[in-house]
């Protein structure tokens, strides 16, 4: 597997990052997880328009969903003629959220140009992929995912506060791509996001063999968290940023 990151700015874009995006390629097939604000025009950097398999959303916020209302454009709008239905896997209500964003009917809404599948915890298959879905703590429906090709894996978390099922997921992953947008210290939200401790904390009790800070905000000191990681977490540990690519 190919693992690069569009975006991974949290909450809202920064001046060098999307919000949370992250193309997977296996094979040759091509899966897009989370497309958040200004996305669309970041995956054009890596790939094509057109050339994207399926979609992934953790969960219904904008950080993370909002720019398919853009994908619903310009492939509905396409020159050419719209190309077949591009299968997009999200949480229940998918369609009517991203119709409502779009202020149109929600029937059909974009069930012309998107396949939507509704979210479960469980596994599937996806090409060559295979995809485990389990919720996390998120004050909505929320999903983690991990992604598995031909015996190497990663974990990506989407947004959550403390989770056990989440260390359970990433039991060995090679590679733990897990969101940070809290300070240790500061923030005292429960049950919405980590801070780098917590993420280190949920690393290392993981067996992670890797760990990739992702989702922090611009407002948040991202050298602090990877100190805050680091402290908890023997493993090699970095900030994600966008373009980086991850060979697995």
């Amino acid at each position: 597997m190919k693992l690069t990151v569009v975006g991974c700015s949290g909450s809202f874009p920064s001046t060098d990052s999307a919000c949370s995006s992250y193309l997977v390629e296996a094979e040759g097939y091509r899966a897009v997880i989370d497309l958040g604000n200004g996305a669309l025009g970041a995956l054009q950097n890596y790939c094509g328009l057109y050339e994207v398999d399926a979609v992934l959303l953790s969960h219904l916020h904008a950080d993370h969903c909002i720019d398919l209302c853009a994908y619903w454009v310009a492939r509905n709008y396409r020159l050419e003629g719209c190309p077949d239905p591009v299968p997009v896997y999200g949480p229940h209500g998918t369609p009517g959220r991203l119709a409502r964003a779009y202020d149109m009917p929600e029937d059909p809404g974009m069930k012309e140009v998107f396949d939507f599948h509704t979210l479960t915890e469980g596994t599937f298959d996806l090409g060559p992929l295979r995809v485990t879905a389990i919720p996390v703590n998120h004050p909505v429906e929320a999903y983690a995912f991990r992604v598995e090709h031909d015996g190497r894996s990663f974990v990506y978390s989407g947004d959550t506060g403390v989770c056990p099922e989440l260390v359970e997921l990433a039991q060995d992953t090679d590679l733990f791509l897990c969101e940070a947008a809290y300070t240790h210290g500061r923030e005292q939200f429960e049950a919405v996001h980590l801070n780098g401790r917590q993420a280190g904390e949920h690393a290392a009790a993981a067996g992670a063999r890797r760990l990739v800070l992702t989702h922090i905000p611009p407002w948040t000191d991202a050298a602090c968290n990877l100190r805050d990681a680091a402290a908890v977490y023997d493993g090699p540990v970095e900030v994600a940023r966008p373009g980086a690519v991850y060979d697995l």
